[in-house]
């Protein structure tokens, strides 16, 4: 199954230019921004067959599925340094989750958590599981009990009355999905991340009233921001609105293009540190609304009216896929992480159309902090164009 990425590639997490696979190191040879999608290596090893894309900021991790498993990582110090963990070391994985500083791998009877910071021959900190309990259904960060964390204790507890069946950990907070699809989150709350109404904090899982008898399917997670869809592939969104990354409306993305706008027309630009938004036309009532923080779950259309499959965070961007395998993408682009082919940001859902050219079906999406990695089939979808 083909990846393809785009975004933030300093470290070579998209694709690695064969001087830096060399050695020879230099600014010159690093291609920051990949603005186009891109396919990944073939070389990597779950791309020979099934396989599974997790990102953090400066690293990228491919789990292949098929056989007995394994993992194999690209950008900070896999191009030109020894790993911290091999694929040897890897072999019969099931599933991983990597931060700027772990990676945790899931096997049938135990987890492990590795430091990619230092070359150690076992890892940081691991976790015998139960025979009985390694068949659940569940995907790291969620363990039986409880969940893993990108630093140490690694391990924290969660009520067993939750049935968690899936979670998501952002920069400062967590969302939970139960089995009945209820939603949960807690964690820092400054920004409306937690979908409660307002911006405080919570050190428990606490029930999104808002999503209340709307079962939900699928959860994700981003810098400040967080998203869900419901089992009528709906999509809500809730949280941090700076650069757009809720699509909704923002002052701040709003601002900055008025000012590029100017500049490139040329007029004077004295005034800089003040927006007022364009005047309503005849016949309109009000001027357009701007959002900085949504602290309750939004509903999110997608025009022309599409349903969601999944959806993906980064840092300040999100990816959406829809049923019928298109991609949209809005938020910050300045590392070309929307894969439009600019570094235009975007407060509005749009479809990434070098899919659609190509005829791929996205089939799912996995976001870093500052890029984005789309899993495609190569035949083209049924659909109508």
């Amino acid at each position: 199954m083909p990846w393809f990425g785009f975004g933030f590639n300093a470290f070579g997490q998209i694709c690695v230019h064969e001087k830096l696979i060399k050695g020879e190191c230099s600014d010159a040879v690093q291609e920051v921004k990949v603005i186009s999608p891109t396919e990944l290596a073939r070389r990597d090893c779950c791309l020979k067959s099934d396989g599974q894309i997790r990102a953090s900021w400066s690293r990228r991790a491919s789990l292949h599925l098929d056989g007995d498993g394994c993992v194999c990582l690209a950008g900070f110090g896999a191009a030109t340094e020894p790993c911290a963990v091999s694929m040897r070391e890897s072999r019969g994985c099931k599933d991983a989750f990597i931060s700027e500083s772990y990676l945790t791998l899931a096997f049938p009877d135990r987890i492990e958590s590795w430091d990619l910071q230092k070359e150690e021959k076992a890892p940081s900190w691991s976790m015998e599981i139960k025979t009985e309990s390694s068949g659940l259904s569940m995907t790291l960060p969620l363990v039986p009990g409880g969940h893993i964390t990108s630093k140490a204790p690694f391990y924290r507890s969660l009520s067993p009355q939750l049935k968690a069946k899936s979670l998501a950990l952002g920069a400062e907070h967590a969302i939970l999905l139960s089995a009945s699809g209820a939603v949960y989150t807690w964690g820092l709350g400054s920004h409306g991340q937690l979908g409660h109404g307002g911006l405080t904090s919570e050190e428990e899982p606490r029930a999104v009233e808002a999503l209340w008898g709307m079962p939900m399917s699928c959860i994700a997670t981003g810098g400040w921001h967080s998203a869900c869809i419901s089992d009528g592939s709906d999509l809500y969104v809730w949280g941090w609105n700076e650069s757009g990354q809720l699509g909704l409306p923002s002052r701040g993305l709003r601002k900055e293009q008025q000012q590029e706008r100017r500049q490139q027309a040329g007029a004077s630009c004295q005034d800089v540190d003040t927006f007022h938004a364009e005047e309503p036309q005849a016949g309109e009532k009000h001027a357009e609304v701007f959002i900085s923080i949504q602290a309750f779950p939004a509903l999110l259309d997608i025009t022309p009216s599409c349903e969601i499959r999944t959806v993906s965070c980064g840092s300040r961007h999100t990816a959406a896929v829809t049923t019928t395998g298109d991609l949209y993408t809005w938020g910050w682009g300045d590392y070309g992480q929307l894969g439009h082919k600019t570094l235009i940001s975007s407060d509005e859902p749009q479809r990434v159309e070098f899919f659609r050219e190509q005829q791929m079906c996205v089939v799912d999406v996995a976001c870093g902090a500052w890029n984005t990695f789309a899993a495609v089939k190569e035949e083209v979808a049924s659909k109508t164009l």
